[in-house]
């Protein structure tokens, strides 16, 4: 990317981002033509309406964000601007109008939290994109200045130097580079250098945050985030190929590609997400928009949650922030490929997963990894499981950022003595796996898959070693579906000298009775066994963690703990192994 490259290749016609032209003319057409399309469109057309009742945005910080505001806003552009591009609606282009002229009012887009700007960004850019055919000059005039000001120039910082999130592998880097795509071309005709260097740099630092992908689409950060840093990945592409006519080689990376059927795998039959690391509990109603764009690249109709996108419009949630723009790709939707969703999956990488799927409901996720995974807890070896719709084995899942950090809390830090590993949603004793002598894991000690066995006893082994440290020579977890309604954990153990005890763990929110030779866990209408296959003469006990033990743990009803607890003197040659079933009864 370079002034030259910028000046020949950039479509000089508006509007350019997401949307051009034929683009527009495809999407009018659908709207017309195809039920879903037309469906979808009267959605956004519901969230534009309702956003007319609502105040301006001000500069209104949550601690040390304005990151919901900036959402709103993008949000806001998203729902008035794509209706104003299919009806040429004056209302929704006055109203498109005042909300540029309020958010380029504020004293700036707080550059202390780059995300903020870079979703502010983004929704400055689209609107006068969108409406740049009659949007006052003025309004376009003062949102390129700001864009420039507010935007792209604290990126740049006093000394020139790039922002640390410019290159980094999380979802910093592919909000704030998509951000800053969407201004750079808002603002080429006027400053063409700033424009190329940020867009050069944006196309640099992009791929160290696809790569997070390899080897096979597991998004390390979990399933909302997933959501997060992809739906921007997927605008940027939109974006790219609308104005330049290429995607720079996102759609050719096979691990973001593949990536689609792990959020696909995510999705429990319960309605709740596999939701390990800071990941949200369950999805919503609403088709997700960000997987339908893998959809229109592929033609696989796995991505594309068509009876969703055929709810009433009316019943929908409030769309997404950038599901305005989603129309373009819903609407680029064909058919080509059915392919199913497998009954095995697995992704390996920094967070590697494996999924068992079946019927009646059945459900398994289970992970390695370890804690220092941005956004990741200390849930190596750790496991969820459903039946017929009921989720027997949890993971406490996460909990609001501003509510800890506004004690001062220090949530961010994953050094091995953070105050991170206090919290339950956090630390390996919330967590469905094994903890030695009662102490946290390694913070840096990677859970790595060794294999997966598949075929009509799908099976699972992770090494789980590193996060015990010296306390273990070896940790082998390995999980079986040894039948449709059961789950096996087996744990081979090597103890080492410092080995004292070993607590096998299971985090339910059933109603359990104790039992010889294991429990029976209660929940909905249905039961479920869990039968101690290695140590019968062992009991297993119950820890109440409602209310859990710290003031800032986030509260789970009936949230509990079900323990085994083996001395490590029973290995008498230092080797043993642990064995669980869990099965329908």
């Amino acid at each position: 990317m370079s002034v030259q490259y910028l000046k020949s290749h950039l479509r000089k016609s508006h509007p350019r981002l997401v949307l051009n032209s034929s683009l527009e003319g495809m999407v009018r057409k659908k709207i017309k033509s195809d039920p879903v399309v037309k469906n979808y469109y009267e959605a956004i057309k519901l969230n534009a309406q309702s956003i007319l009742q609502k105040p301006y945005l001000q500069r209104v910080m949550t601690g040390r964000r304005l990151l919901s505001v900036s959402r709103e806003a993008l949000y806001r552009v998203n729902m008035l601007g794509m209706v104003y591009r299919m009806e040429k609606d004056p209302a929704m282009l006055e109203r498109l109008n005042n909300e540029v002229l309020a958010i380029c009012d504020f004293a700036d887009w707080n550059p202390s939290h780059y995300l903020d700007v870079g979703e502010m960004s983004m929704a400055v850019a689209l609107a006068i994109d969108w409406g740049a055919d009659k949007l006052p000059a003025t309004t376009v005039e003062k949102a390129i200045n700001a864009l420039i000001t507010k935007g792209i120039d604290p990126s740049w910082g006093n000394d020139g130097k790039n922002a640390g999130w410019a290159y980094t592998g999380n979802n910093w880097n592919q909000v704030c580079n998509g951000g800053m795509i969407a201004a750079a071309i808002a603002v080429a005709e006027k400053n063409p250098d700033l424009a190329a260097k940020t867009i050069k740099r944006a196309l640099d630092g992009i791929p160290n945050a696809l790569a997070a992908y390899l080897p096979d689409g597991v998004y390390p950060e979990g399933s909302s985030y997933w959501e997060y840093g992809t739906g921007f990945s997927v605008i940027t592409c939109a974006m790219l190929e609308s104005a330049f006519g290429t995607d720079f080689g996102h759609s050719k990376h096979s691990a973001f590609m593949a990536s689609a059927m792990y959020r696909v795998m995510m999705n429990a039959p319960s309605g709740y997400y596999y939701n390990f690391a800071d990941c949200g509990d369950r999805r919503g109603k609403n088709a997700d928009t960000e997987l339908a764009w893998f959809a229109s690249k592929t033609g696989n109709k796995a991505f594309f949650e068509k009876d969703r996108l055929l709810m009433p419009a009316e019943e929908m949630s409030p769309l997404t922030r950038i599901g305005g723009a989603a129309l373009v790709w819903v609407a680029q939707y064909e058919e080509k490929q059915g392919v199913e969703v497998p009954s095995v999956w697995y992704g390996r990488g920094d967070n590697p997963i494996v999924i068992f799927t079946g019927d009646n409901g059945y459900y398994f996720g289970g992970k390695g990894g370890r804690a220092t995974t941005n956004h990741g807890n200390m849930d190596a070896g750790s496991f969820v499981f459903e039946l017929e719709g009921v989720r027997w084995v949890i993971d406490p899942g996460n909990q609001d950022y501003n509510t800890l950090e506004q004690t001062g809390f220090d949530l961010w830090n994953s050094r091995q003595n953070s105050q991170r590993w206090t919290l339950l949603t956090k630390n390996n004793f919330g967590h469905s796996t094994l903890t030695v002598n009662n102490q946290l894991f390694i913070a840096n000690g990677q859970a790595t898959l060794v294999e997966v066995g598949e075929g009509s006893q799908p099976s699972a082994l992770f090494d789980i070693t590193a996060p015990y440290g010296d306390f273990l020579k070896s940790a082998k977890r390995t999980f079986t579906k040894d039948s449709p309604a059961s789950l096996v954990i087996t744990d081979q153990i090597e103890t080492s000298p410092k080995t004292e005890v070993i607590t096998w763990q299971l985090m339910t929110t059933a109603g359990v009775e104790i039992v010889n030779g294991g429990a029976i866990l209660r929940q909905d209408g249905k039961t479920l066994k869990i039968n101690n296959l290695s140590h019968s003469d062992y009991m297993l006990s119950v820890i109440s963690l409602d209310p859990p033990p710290l003031a800032l743990d986030r509260r789970i009803k009936n949230l509990k703990r079900i323990e085994l607890i083996i001395p490590a003197w029973t290995f008498k040659t230092g080797v043993g192994e642990i064995k669980i079933r869990l099965a329908a009864e």
